[in-house]
């Protein structure tokens, strides 16, 4: 059992010390009334040892690099409102959507939204240049080669194996190849969607 301890400690007293305990000496080869201790670990000149400090110390400093994004984040809001304006004005969008079907019957829904599909398909036909990701008739054979781009092209059903695959085009997706939104102009609030509307009777 002491043995065994004594091999814990010159475990430690190795790990923080780098030498053995006197006690080990008499398990080292040689001389038992001699204790042995490991060398002791040498020393960096001082000068290097300040030059290595400092260098640890600069490559610690270093942070990386932020590039600021709060304009290119408010450009991208600005844009997204003004583009929810532009639905809203043609089609009633936002309006339609905040507004509760529950009580309508179909028939009236269906006159609504005849309105408001050719409001937003205005929209959409005048700002945004559009083209099939996957060109082809829905539910035709197509297949998806190796390395394609998951971002384009998701896969559903069930997925073994390795690409190429072979499937039914369920949907061609889209992609928009130009955008052709108004100058945004400084000093309004995109956050108005659309003004409200006050009618003033006459006297």
């Amino acid at each position: 059992m002491s043995r065994f301890i004594l091999a814990f400690r010159c475990f430690f007293k190795l790990l923080f010390t780098g030498r053995l305990p006197v006690a080990a000496g008499a398990y080292l080869p040689g001389k038992k009334d001699e204790a042995k201790a490991l060398p002791e670990p040498k020393k960096e000149p001082a000068d290097k040892a300040e030059k290595a400090d400092k260098a640890e110390k600069k490559v610690a400093e270093v942070k990386p690099v932020i590039r600021p994004t709060g304009d290119l984040a408010a450009h991208h809001r600005d844009g997204a409102l003004a583009l929810l304006a532009l639905l809203q004005r043609e089609g009633r969008l936002v309006d339609f959507l905040r507004e509760s079907l529950d009580s309508y019957e179909d028939a009236d829904i269906g006159v609504a939204v005849r309105d408001i599909h050719r409001g937003c398909k205005k929209v959409i036909e005048e700002h945004f240049v559009l083209e099939a990701v996957m060109p082809g008739e829905e539910d035709t054979r197509v297949k998806v080669p190796a390395g394609f781009d998951p971002g384009e092209v998701r896969l559903i059903g069930k997925i073994s194996g390795e690409p190429p695959f072979t499937g039914t085009l369920r949907h061609h997706g889209w992609r928009v190849t130009e955008v052709k939104l108004p100058t945004l102009t400084e000093g309004v609030d995109r956050r108005v969607l659309a003004p409200a509307e006050v009618e003033i009777a006459s006297a």
